[in-house]
């Protein structure tokens, strides 16, 4: 016997809206592909490599005088910036992009960035996390840091996912929203402790970049996979900081909500 469409609970329809769309998101992306999902881990290896060389031997001081800790540290860094840059900026145009699907097929347009954090997660989940898991149990020893390494994870998952709706939304209003992110990401890059130490800030700066949500995010990460260190009050900064920006860009996205269709 089939239920009708509107007896569907709404929560249960937007979730298999989304898996279809994540699978499609994947499909599409890694169609041909030879690496398939792991073509992710490219940008930090690369990078990685490229911050050793350059400040590798001049940062080392900071890392008990190991190249080796630093290149751990750059790697963790360069993960958590590469998936949020690269999910917020494929987020951007995901309603835009979808708008002669909206305007043929009533749907959620919530549903369309998300899908598109969601593709990244299983990304991350499959390609970076397990070599972060390595790394942490390799250093501290201990498999329960681990499991406390998903606290930080998460966290970066929910502010990504609310930037992601904020653009989505804003890129509906000014096309042009692409080539001023751009300059953001690398705002976000240089303000964020990703491949010198966060000691080397001048006092006077620190008070700026600690507005950077990622920065609690990434040190809580290192100090888990890399000090064996748990950092409550660190990891809380990152969840508090990922809750306001995740409800911030909801809230904003349903505001403009109503005024998508007109202007797809």
């Amino acid at each position: 016997m089939t239920i009708a469409p509107a007896l569907i609970p709404k929560t249960q329809r937007f979730l298999e809206l989304l898996y279809v769309l994540t699978a499609r998101n994947l499909k599409v992306r890694y169609r041909g592909s030879l690496l398939g999902v792991y073509w992710s881990l490219l940008n930090p290896v690369i990078m990685t490599g490229v911050y050793t060389a350059v400040f590798g031997t001049t940062f080392a001081a900071y890392y008990d005088n190991s190249v080796v800790n630093y290149v751990l540290a750059a790697f963790t860094g360069l993960v958590v910036i590469s998936f949020f840059n690269s999910t917020t900026a494929q987020a951007l145009p995901s309603v835009v992009r979808n708008g002669t699907l909206l305007n043929k097929i009533r749907l959620p347009i919530g549903v369309l960035p998300l899908s598109m954090v969601m593709a990244n997660v299983f990304q991350f989940m499959v390609g970076a996390f397990p070599l972060l898991a390595i790394i942490t149990l390799w250093v501290s020893g201990n498999p329960f840091h681990v499991l406390l390494l998903l606290l930080p994870v998460l966290a970066l998952v929910i502010v990504t996912t609310g930037v992601s709706y904020i653009l989505s939304g804003l890129y509906v209003f000014f096309r042009d929203l692409p080539y001023l992110y751009e300059l953001v990401t690398f705002i976000l890059l240089i303000s964020s402790p990703v491949f010198y130490p966060a000691e080397i800030v001048p006092p006077l700066v620190q008070p700026f970049l600690a507005l950077n949500p990622l920065s609690p995010i990434i040190e809580s990460i290192r100090k888990l996979a890399l000090k064996g260190e748990t950092d409550l009050n660190q990891i809380g900064a990152a969840w508090v900081g990922s809750l306001v920006i995740a409800g911030l860009g909801w809230v904003a996205f349903r505001s403009w909500y109503d005024q998508f269709m007109d202007l797809l």
